[in-house]
């Protein structure tokens, strides 16, 4: 796979730009992907190239159905990408815009008296809409708590709180404070046990760069990414919705296609870098793999990327070299337990003694990218219940080196 074939990290790291300096900074380690990912170099170009043309898709002239057929493919290509057998992609602001869009038309299409359930573990990005439009709409918010010790939260908590009147379900597919992977799959066959026609939706911004995705497999009416978190680029949202939740009354234009979700013109150029992000999965499938299936592949590139950042994260946490790991550091508190298999990459931590902006401050004069979560707004509902005022969080991805980890080591090692 991946870890014992450094030719291939090398190409791997080849791709993305500023893989191992930043243009303000200089030389760099970045641990810091789950605020954002690298980003392709194909990325790059085609952005340049669409940001020129002053056409709009659609439009009858070659330029006009040039790019809908760009945005076309894009869609053909999520819809592999995704394993996606039905429904439909369309772009938005950003994954908590759209997360929003779908809650809110989730809701106000609910029955009067009706509930809403999500987990204590969600970003606010789906909490705070459902909560917002349960209340405007009428609706019961139903909290699930999740497991303070392990950062997760499990189908089982889920059924122990379903009733047959639950309309709207909420699901993260990954926290971004303990970086560690629910069970989607699970969680919406335990929903549907109870609630067959609940709208079921997904945040899945934080996952969607560390393992394969499967809207078949999932049972649910709606999922949403940031492109930017899977190594395109800022400035849109993508959502996937059911052909259920496609059909609902929702937000648009009088006399448009009553399917129809997106609010103006759409830009070519982002749906674009979409096919390239699928295409470097399937190019990567095919690096780890035999596969010339395009699903495939990408299920292969996938399993690949789950199984070298788990090493990643072993790494840091148990020692790599004659460094010791973080779990044998008497200073370091780790986030969520040593050894928790449902990790993605990521790894919060606390230094005894020292702030966690000063950390992140002093991990940054030695050339690492890592990062501060606060128990505010964003992450309050994971660090608050640990006492905690705050964490760092180093976020690894597929791009990243053994060597990498070893350095943060020893630096933190220092800080005792």
């Amino acid at each position: 796979m991946i870890k014992d074939n450094p030719d291939l990290i090398q190409a791997i790291r080849n791709r993305f730009a500023h893989v191992d300096s930043c243009p303000f900074q200089g030389e760099r380690i970045f641990f810091e992907n789950a605020g954002g990912a690298l980003t392709l170099k194909k990325v790059v170009e085609t952005s340049a190239f669409y940001a020129a043309i002053p056409d709009n898709p659609g439009r009858i002239n070659p330029a006009g159905q040039g790019t809908q057929d760009v945005i076309n493919k894009a869609k053909a290509d999520l819809a592999v990408f995704m394993n996606a057998g039905a429904g439909q992609f369309f772009a938005g602001e950003s994954g908590t815009e759209l997360l929003f869009r779908l809650i809110r038309t989730a809701c106000v299409n609910a029955p009067k008296g009706a509930k809403v359930i999500g987990s204590s573990i969600e970003h606010p990005a789906t909490r705070s809409a459902a909560q917002r439009w349960a209340g405007i709409a009428g609706l019961d918010y139903v909290n699930v708590a999740h497991n303070d010790a392990t950062g997760l939260v499990t189908a089982e908590d889920y059924a122990a709180l379903m009733t047959p009147d639950v309309a709207v379900a909420t699901i993260l597919h990954a926290s971004p404070v303990t970086g560690m992977g629910i069970d989607v799959a699970a969680i919406s066959k335990a929903i549907r046990a109870v609630a067959p026609d609940c709208l079921i939706i997904v945040d899945g911004i934080q996952h969607a760069a560390h393992g394969q995705l499967d809207l078949n497999a999932y049972n649910v009416d709606g999922y949403v990414i940031s492109p930017y978190k899977v190594f395109s680029r800022h400035g849109y949202g993508i959502a996937w919705i059911s052909d259920k939740l496609s059909a609902m009354p929702h937000d648009m234009l009088i006399d448009a296609p009553a399917t129809g979700w997106e609010f103006g013109t759409r830009d070519s150029g982002s749906f674009a870098t979409v096919s390239d992000v699928v295409e470097y999965f399937d190019w990567l499938g095919g690096e780890v793999s035999e596969e010339t299936d395009p699903r495939k592949r990408i299920e292969a590139a996938g399993r690949a990327i789950h199984a070298y950042e788990t090493h990643l994260t072993v790494a840091m946490i148990n020692g790599t070299g004659n460094l010791p790991g973080l779990k044998d550091m008497e200073h370091v508190q780790i986030l969520a337990g040593e050894d928790n298999p449902a990790r993605e990459g990521l790894v919060s931590i606390v230094v005894k003694g020292m702030d966690s902006p000063d950390v992140v401050e002093a991990l940054n004069q030695e050339g690492i990218r890592t990062h501060t979560r606060k128990a505010d707004h964003y992450s309050g509902n994971v660090l608050n219940p640990l006492g905690l005022p705050d964490c760092v969080r180093i976020s690894m991805c597929h791009y990243n080196s053994e060597s990498e980890v070893a350095k943060l080591l020893a630096v933190v090692n220092e800080m005792a």
